[in-house]
């Protein structure tokens, strides 16, 4: 175990380290690379680690601990993912280089600083009885897209937390925490209707895509801005060449919800969706793959604590408004565990080539998770 919390050479050398080992959310091969690299930092930091199988052709969940043998304490999950959106061959147009204040890299903000800071203050704990709860941290292989297969082992080890912290990145204006995200989900619409010969019997023919410029404007109209709802038709697929009357169309929409009743309200109206031409049958499919993660009283109660770390450390922990992106902290919050989300690095550019994290925060945030991880109880 270390004794002493490396300096801001040193935390850039590690997390440079991480932002160099690519990894896709569908390149098992990088995946893999990545884990090991995990794998083998956590083992020099005194954790204990184990990878947990999520079936063929999925990385693996990698869970590491400080627990002593026989405790079972509810204590604290630190929850993470180390897959990013980024395909392999990104650090071309993206190197890991240092411009000034920002680290850039594919992956640096989104989330791989955050969660090596999170990793390398657990290693200052993983003596068991070197902090208040025992400390189980958590790495997914598939958040950026859905974390469908760890979604259930993640709501396995909430059965045993106390609180549940994430290593999202900082909210970039001015590296804010997330208390509360909405629920997230897929709508799909497929409308089957009548192919013919477009120029000989046109009449003959239902047209599908006709049928689906209905669908998709009641869709686009469930949008409501006051209560926080969004529907988003984000592809379309239909029809075969031009001269055919189209037999088949299908769309995939995006939502949003800021909470459950908003959820089953939509759900309704989606349900509810009929034909406008009854010669095209219609059929639609509601989703909810993130639920809402709430604010509440628990949450605030751990925000106040997470501010007092942070006053220590030497910065000021502020909190976001509700964010439209989720994260794995809606499933541990749609359980009742108290969630603090965006508690990684501070930076921005999620998700582009211009991804960046700040190195002169990078100190403080270290120090502020080694204080949380070692008093929170």
């Amino acid at each position: 175990m270390s004794t002493s919390l490396p300096d801001t050479s040193a935390i850039v050398d590690g997390i440079r380290r991480w932002i160099e080992c690519e990894s896709p959310s569908r390149d098992l091969q990088a995946l893999l690379r990545m884990a090991e690299l995990i794998r083998a930092e956590a083992g020099d930091l005194g954790l204990q680690f184990q990878a947990r199988d999520l079936g063929d052709g999925v990385a693996p969940l990698l869970h590491m601990h400080n627990r002593a043998p026989g405790d079972t304490r509810p204590g604290i999950m630190i929850l993470a993912h180390y897959d990013t959106v980024h395909p392999v061959g990104t650090l071309e147009k993206n190197p890991c280089r240092i411009e000034g204040d920002r680290l850039y890299g594919p992956g640096s903000y989104d989330m791989k600083a955050g969660t090596w800071l999170a990793l390398t203050a657990a290693g200052q704990l993983s003596q068991p009885g070197s902090s208040a709860l025992p400390i189980d941290f958590v790495i997914v292989p598939d958040e950026e897209i859905g974390s469908y297969a760890s979604r259930p082992s993640i709501e396995a080890f909430s059965r045993n937390t106390r609180y549940a912290l994430v290593c999202e990145p900082a909210r970039a204006d001015g590296g804010r925490c997330v208390t509360a995200r909405k629920g997230t989900g897929f709508i799909y619409v497929n409308t089957h209707g009548r192919p013919a010969h477009a120029g000989v019997q046109h009449q003959k023919g239902r047209n599908a895509i006709q049928e689906m410029a209905h669908q998709i404007l009641a869709l686009q109209a469930m949008t409501d801005y006051e209560l926080g709802t969004t529907v988003n038709v984000g592809t379309i697929e239909g029809g075969t060449t031009p001269n055919v009357v189209p037999e088949h169309c299908r769309i995939t929409c995006d939502f949003r919800i800021p909470d459950a009743k908003a959820g089953e309200k939509l759900r309704e109206k989606v349900e509810a969706l009929r034909s406008v031409d009854p010669d095209v049958a219609v059929q639609a499919e509601f989703i909810l793959n993130r639920p809402p993660m709430p604010r509440t009283d628990a949450v605030i109660a751990l925000l106040e604590r997470a501010r007092g770390y942070a006053r220590e450390a030497g910065f000021s922990l502020e909190e976001a408004p509700m964010t439209g992106g989720g994260s794995d902290a809606n499933f541990t919050a749609a359980l009742g565990i108290p969630t603090l989300d965006g508690l990684g690095a501070d930076g921005d550019g999620a998700h582009t080539l211009q991804e960046y994290i700040l190195v002169s925060t990078l100190q403080e945030r270290l120090d502020f998770w080694l204080r949380m991880l070692r008093s929170l109880d």
